[in-house]
C-alpha cells in the first residue's frame, strides 16, 4: 500500500496527477469518492492533463485527454467521446481512511 496524498488535497470535482515509483497516475474526486487510473490515454498512449493536475473537462464531469479531445466517465473510465470509444483507462484499486488516500501498489 501506498500513500497517494491526505484526502483533504484532492478535493471534490477536482483531479491530481501523481508519480509513484514511475507510474504515472491521476486521481478525481466525484460527490466525495476517490477514482485512480492510469495516466495514459487508451489511444496514442499519452499522458491526460493539460496542465499539471488539469484531467478535467470544463464542466468538471468528465476526465478529457488534452492530446486529442477524448471524453472519459470519471465513475469507470470508459470512453465516451473520441477516437478510443468503447476502450476504457487502467483503473488503480485505491481506498481512503483517516489517514489519506491509498493505492495497491
Amino acid at each position: 500500500m501506498k500513500l497517494l496524498c491526505t484526502g483533504a488535497e484532492l478535493a471534490d470535482d477536482s483531479s491530481r496527477g501523481f508519480d509513484i515509483d514511475g507510474q504515472k497516475l491521476l486521481a478525481v474526486r466525484r460527490a466525495g469518492q476517490v477514482y485512480i487510473y492510469l495516466n495514459r490515454c487508451p489511444h496514442r498512449g499519452v499522458g491526460l492533463e493539460w496542465t499539471p493536475d488539469r484531467f478535467l473537462d470544463p464542466s468538471n464531469s468528465l476526465i478529457q485527454c488534452a492530446t486529442h479531445g477524448a471524453l472519459f466517465l470519471i465513475e469507470d473510465g470508459e470512453c465516451v467521446a473520441g477516437p478510443c470509444a468503447g476502450q476504457s483507462l487502467t483503473r488503480v484499486p485505491c481506498h481512503e481512511d483517516e489517514r489519506g488516500i491509498w493505492i495497491n501498489h
